[in-house]
């Protein structure tokens, strides 16, 4: 039931940002931030958290997770070290998951010759 939950979430997540770059004039662009924000004011209020619980990877591998990761990385600093933890937290929380991201971008910009659109 896991990959079901999983599946939903994450499928409508998808399809809630299809839906805004289909019927708006926001670029992708604009999607990804908003969903970001979202992701990231959704867990300060607390409505982001049960989604996680019931979609798991759904939620969290979206990227409204990233948001999410962002808030939840800092409160948990914050709690530990302080004030300090508000600018440090968010950071230490994403490290692994924007490094990946920059790595694989870059061994794909390698391997692949990218073509732009006409």
């Amino acid at each position: 039931m896991e990959y079901v939950n999983a599946f939903l979430v994450g499928g409508s997540i998808c399809v809630i940002g299809q839906i805004i770059i289909n019927k708006t004039k926001l670029t992708p662009a604009n999607v990804l931030v908003l969903f970001v924000t979202l992701g990231a004011v959704l867990t300060a209020i607390g409505i982001y958290e049960p989604l996680v619980e019931f979609g798991g990877a759904g939620a969290t591998v979206p990227i409204p997770g990233f948001g999410y990761s962002l808030v939840k990385g800092t409160f948990k600093a914050v709690k530990s070290d302080g004030i300090l933890g508000a600018f440090t937290g968010g950071l230490t929380a994403t490290a692994g998951g924007v490094t990946a991201a920059v790595f694989f971008g870059y061994l794909m910009a390698i391997l692949f010759n990218p073509k732009t659109k006409p």
